[in-house]
């Protein structure tokens, strides 16, 4: 029989539940929940019938609690030294339509209070864009949609992705830390938030607190695309610009191709009438103050005035004409060039497009002009150049 001093006893019990249950993740009811000091939460989680006691810092409580809310933990047993069980949590996720919605809207209303929504304080996107964040699961499916919808509609724009979790109690630090390393080590214009659909449960990592605190405090604009278009996250509010869904957000930063060509086309033609307007109107007037000086003067110094006036403008409006041949010429030229740079062109010829992280047993997404192929990585190698 083993013989221990009371904190030996503790340190032994300790030893074994951390080796054989650490971490826990403990589902129940929160009761007796209670803030001390500014700094300790208590509460018991419950079930119908047992009840264990809880203790966690108040930093690392990213949603708001109350009795009768339904929630997740996931914590260290522990034997206190004044030999009492108890479970040490490190994070916390309400679960449950119910329990979510009544964080929501407790954490909502506080940052609504404090200013982190106010719609003054949002900026708008930058009109060219040429450099763009983006955090996101490589391997979902809205993240596959931004990225081909961004390159169809103009490309050429630098994107440089952190790849994060987008679910699950992890997912908010793993976001936060993608933002902070745009903020102090990128220089992207724009950084993008996205996620596709999903259930409340799935897209409630959306509505914590340091995640959404952090969205506000950014120094570059952030749009999302979280979800499908009836779903709204605090991170929705915090950021500058919201998208109903990723696929919408590569529309709202990205210009249309086809849209631009039309429209400098037309207004090369408008600048182009503009032109012959002007120099019919000034011919027109020369014409008029011609035949008013013809009254009194001579026919024999008109002539030759009206004929060098007229050669003059024959000139201006020649060169005028070649002048917009050769912008035209130009722009056809670019017209080309762009078509060129078509993904559906470059995908006609036999080419694809392949997204994912290229290492062995990684899927990758492989599209061709008529096929969307997922596959395997089985071997990589690097291409020797000759």
């Amino acid at each position: 029989m083993n013989s221990f001093t009371p904190t030996e006893f503790v340190a032994v019990v300790n030893q074994t539940l951390e080796y054989a249950y650490s971490p826990v993740m403990v589902t129940g009811e929160v009761a007796s929940y209670k803030v001390n000091q500014g700094k300790w939460v208590f509460f018991d989680l419950k079930d119908e019938e047992s009840s264990v006691s809880c203790f966690m810092t108040l930093w690392n409580m990213r949603a708001p609690l109350e009795d009768g809310m339904k929630v997740t933990v996931r914590a260290v047993p522990k034997l206190t030294k004044w030999g009492k069980f108890s479970l040490t949590v490190d994070a916390v996720k309400p679960v449950g339509e119910g329990s979510l919605k009544k964080a929501y809207e407790m954490l909502k209303k506080k940052l609504t209070a404090e200013g982190l929504f106010d719609p003054t304080k949002k900026r708008a996107l930058p009109e060219d864009l040429t450099r763009l964040g983006i955090i996101s699961s490589t391997q979902a499916a809205g993240y596959s949609d931004f990225i081909k919808i961004i390159n169809a509609r103009w490309g050429g724009i630098k994107v440089t992705v952190a790849h994060t979790q987008v679910q699950g109690m992890d997912a908010p630090d793993q976001m936060i830390r993608a933002l902070k390393f745009f903020n102090e080590r990128s220089d992207v214009q724009v950084i993008a938030l996205l996620r596709g659909g999903g259930s409340a449960d799935d897209l409630s990592c959306f509505n914590d607190e340091q995640l959404v605190r952090e969205i506000a405090a950014s120094k570059i604009p952030i749009i999302t695309g979280i979800g499908h278009e009836r779903d709204e996250s605090l991170a929705d509010l915090a950021a500058d610009v919201r998208a109903s869904t990723p696929s919408n957000a590569a529309e709202m930063l990205t210009r249309d191709r086809v849209v631009e060509k039309q429209r400098l086309l037309k207004t090369m033609n408008r600048t182009y009438q503009i032109l012959q307007q002007t120099i019919e109107r000034t011919s027109v007037n020369n014409r008029s103050n011609v035949k008013r000086i013809s009254d009194g003067v001579t026919v024999k110094y008109i002539n030759p005035m009206l004929t060098a006036n007229v050669d003059k403008m024959n000139n201006c409006l020649k060169t005028l004409r070649d002048s917009w041949t050769e912008v035209n010429n130009a722009l056809q030229q670019k017209m080309k060039i762009l078509g060129a740079m078509d993904p559906e062109k470059v995908l006609s010829r036999g080419y694809a497009i392949l997204s994912g992280k290229v290492s062995p047993g990684e899927v990758l997404d492989i599209i061709t002009m008529k096929q969307e192929i997922k596959a395997t990585v089985n071997n990589v190698k690097e291409r020797q150049w000759q």
